[in-house]
């Protein structure tokens, strides 16, 4: 297999990143992508209580292993199977459990954090960034974590305030800076949307040839 396109797609929280990511895989098919969760990718805690692992800032670079990441897509340029880890949000750890994943022509690497380290941003063949406003992408996260997560609303503003905006500042926003494209409003741009499938269309049909 030739080499694999690698896209990246960063945003903040609730930006609408899985929706540009679901509407790459309706044009390309299921059979023809894989997808890398940066959240998979955070730190094993079993060596911390429960309590301290509550404390984790899951918004700063640091939190995540992502030289693990970078070393499973060196591992699928070429053409090797890798296993990622499944994180369990309620418990704060990593299960014993991992993810089969195989070499693919387009492999997708989803996260807030996947432009700040530039040996990771380097690997990627395209640099998509989804813009949201603020409050539309707290809202998203708000009843994502509450349904999704287990959480209360009391908990889900805490973080919010105290780690996910101060770190959106600091990281996430700077880093669009690094993107080929830029998505104002994600999977409701259509016309942006347009654009980026149809450039990665041209990129598969490279491949194929």
């Amino acid at each position: 297999m030739s080499k694999p396109i690698l896209i990246g797609i960063a945003g903040g929280t609730g930006s609408g990143k899985t929706t540009v990511l679901e509407k790459i895989k309706s044009i390309a098919g299921e059979n023809k992508i894989s997808f890398l969760h940066h959240d998979s990718y955070y730190k094993d805690q079993s060596h911390k209580n429960p309590e301290e692992r509550v404390k984790t800032n899951y918004d700063h670079p640091d939190s995540l292993e992502t030289d693990l990441l970078i070393k499973h897509l060196q591992d699928l340029i070429a053409g090797k199977t890798v296993l990622v880890p499944i994180y369990d949000f309620n418990k704060h750890n990593r299960t014993k459990e991992t993810e089969e994943i195989n070499p693919t022509p387009i492999i997708i690497i989803e996260g807030i954090l996947v432009f700040v380290d530039k040996k990771l941003r380097d690997l990627f063949d395209v640099k998509i960034f989804v813009d949201t406003d603020a409050d539309v992408r707290f809202i998203r996260r708000l009843k994502r974590d509450i349904s999704e997560r287990g959480r209360n609303v009391d908990s889900v503003i805490e973080q919010y305030l105290t780690t996910v905006r101060p770190m959106h500042l600091e990281f996430v926003e700077p880093s669009k800076r690094y993107a080929d494209v830029i998505i104002p409003e994600g999977g409701y741009n259509k016309v942006a949307l347009e654009m980026v499938t149809s450039r990665i269309k041209e990129m598969l049909g490279e491949v194929s040839s």
